[in-house]
């Protein structure tokens, strides 16, 4: 499936995942990125460009700053975005599960909720809600512009040499290994 993805979708919360290594074999295939500044994400996006990706959400720093100082209550996006209310409500009522509405209870109380075990929206998922949705329309407007999506996914095979294993082997050689060549006789 990589080689024939147009998008690639890097949506873990800031500050929380890994650098991993997929995005970047999306990257290498001519798939743009939607998603948040974390991981792998912050260097694709160093080197092809906001231009050429679709970041949104919130930084490592605002997450972390709501974690350690408090100030986020996901009730008052429910309460103020119909389109998050919407969605949660449909969590509820049995759009999703006609035969047992209450399936999806848990999950919606997970982001409403403060349980015994977490705090509401612990992934910060209703806060990244509408950046996700306008980021999505951003999606949508530049796949209909062939040529600049030709031009973005271009680039994204052209910058992303950065993420080769030759360089990443070399870098753990100098860097971590600190090995010195070894000459082979012929």
């Amino acid at each position: 499936i990589i080689p024939a993805c147009d998008i690639s979708e890097q949506i873990s919360l800031a500050s929380k995942e890994a650098s991993g290594t997929r995005n970047m074999k999306f990257m290498l295939n001519g798939a743009l990125t939607i998603g948040t500044m974390d991981g792998a994400n912050v260097e694709i996006v160093e080197e092809v460009g906001k231009e050429n990706a679709f970041i949104f959400g919130l930084s490592s720093d605002e997450v972390i700053k709501y974690e350690n100082f408090g100030g986020y209550d996901p009730n008052e996006i429910f309460n103020n975005d119909p389109d998050v209310r919407r969605v949660l409500m449909q969590l509820i009522n049995g759009t999703y599960s006609p035969n047992d509405p209450d399936r999806f209870r848990t999950l919606y109380n997970s982001l409403l909720n403060t349980l015994s075990t977490a705090k509401a929206d612990t992934y910060f998922i209703l806060k990244d809600f509408r950046s996700y949705a306008d980021a999505q329309k951003q999606v949508e407007e530049a796949y209909r512009d062939e040529k600049g999506w030709a031009k973005s996914a271009i680039l994204n095979v052209a910058c992303s040499g950065k993420f080769t294993s030759d360089r990443t082997i070399q870098e753990y050689v100098d860097e971590i290994w600190h090995l010195d060549k070894v000459v082979l006789p012929k």
